[in-house]
């Protein structure tokens, strides 16, 4: 197992969290942008799963 593997996995996920804190945060624009992320971020990780 090595650490490179999983490089794929950082970005994606990196902007699913973005997305949950804006997302949380109560202002209803940045909880439609963390929305937002939360779903491209989902999207772009199951796509890179596949690969």
């Amino acid at each position: 197992m090595v650490l490179s593997d999983y490089l794929d996995e950082v970005e994606p996920v990196t902007m699913m969290l973005v997305g949950f804190v804006l997302f949380v945060f109560p202002e209803p624009a940045t909880s439609a942008l963390g929305a937002g992320l939360l779903l491209l971020g989902s999207a772009w990780w199951f796509y890179e799963w596949g690969r």
